[in-house]
C-alpha cells in the first residue's frame, strides 16, 4: 500500500497551526482563571433575623435577643448561670455553598466569663463563638471561632474526631477590651483543607452549610455576654 508523505511545507503548517492554537487555549485558559482572581469578590450578606435556635444542641431557654441598632441590628447575647447553653444557627444558601470564597463577621465581646479557657478541661466558657460547619454525606464538619477569655491567641484546642463529628476550636481573640466590635474575614476551603485534610491543597472541600453562634458560661458559672452582626458570605 503507498502511503502518504506530506511534503515539508504542509507538515510545517500543520505543526505551526496545531502550536498556535495550543498557546492561544493556554492564553485564555491563563486569561479566564487571572479574571477569577482579579475580579471583586460578590457580597452576599446573612441577615442577623434569619438565626433561629438549633434545638438539638440547645436548652429550653434562649438567651438571645435581637437589637434594632438603626447603625447595623444585631444578636445580643447574654448567658447567666444555670441556664443551658444555646445554639443559633444560619444556612448557607445552597448556590453559595460551594462558591464562598470569604466568611465575613463583627462580634463584641461583652462581658467575659471568669477563667473562660477552651483549652483548660473544665474552663471551656466562651464570651463569643462562630461555628463555620460543612457537611459530606452523614459526616459535619466544623470551625470553632473562639473569643476566649484566657486561652492563647492562635491556640487550637479540643479537637473532635469520630464517625459522624469533626471539630477544631481555634482562640481568634482574647481577653480585652470589651465592648468594641472587631471584624473578622477567614477563607473557608483553605481552613477546612489547613484542618482536616492535613494542608493539601488540591483536597476535596465539601458544601459549606451554615453558621452559628454560641455564648455560654455553664462550665465557669459565670456570665458571659457578646454581639453578634455583619454576617457576609463573599464569591
Amino acid at each position: 500500500m503507498a502511503h502518504f508523505n506530506p511534503p515539508a511545507k504542509l507538515t510545517f503548517s500543520v505543526l505551526r497551526t496545531s502550536s498556535n492554537l495550543a498557546a492561544l487555549c493556554v492564553l485564555l485558559i491563563c486569561a479566564g482563571t487571572a479574571g477569577e482572581e482579579t475580579r471583586p469578590l460578590q457580597t452576599v450578606p446573612i441577615d442577623v433575623h434569619s438565626f433561629r435556635v438549633l434545638e438539638n444542641y440547645s436548652g429550653p431557654v434562649s438567651y438571645y435577643k435581637l437589637v434594632e441598632d438603626p447603625a447595623q441590628p444585631f444578636i445580643r447575647a447574654v448567658y447567666r448561670p444555670p441556664l443551658e447553653t444555646v445554639t443559633l444557627g444560619a444556612e448557607v444558601p445552597d448556590n453559595l455553598r460551594q462558591r464562598t470564597r470569604r466568611v465575613r463577621w463583627k462580634w463584641r465581646a461583652q462581658v467575659l466569663p471568669k477563667g473562660g479557657n477552651e483549652c483548660k478541661g473544665g474552663f471551656g466558657d466562651s464570651a463569643a463563638v462562630v461555628y463555620v460547619s460543612w457537611k459530606r454525606g452523614l459526616k459535619w464538619y466544623s470551625i470553632k471561632y473562639v473569643w476566649s477569655t484566657e486561652a492563647e491567641k492562635g491556640r487550637v484546642c479540643d479537637q473532635k474526631r469520630n464517625l459522624f463529628v469533626v471539630q477544631d476550636t481555634v482562640i481568634l481573640e482574647t481577653g480585652g477590651p470589651v465592648g468594641e466590635w472587631r471584624e473578622e474575614e477567614v477563607d473557608p476551603s483553605a481552613e477546612f483543607r489547613a484542618r482536616f485534610e492535613g494542608g493539601n491543597p488540591n483536597a476535596g472541600v465539601p458544601d459549606l452549610v451554615g453558621l452559628g453562634i454560641m455564648s455560654d458560661g455553664d462550665q465557669t458559672n459565670s456570665i458571659s455576654a457578646a454581639d453578634y452582626t455583619g454576617f457576609e458570605l463573599r464569591y
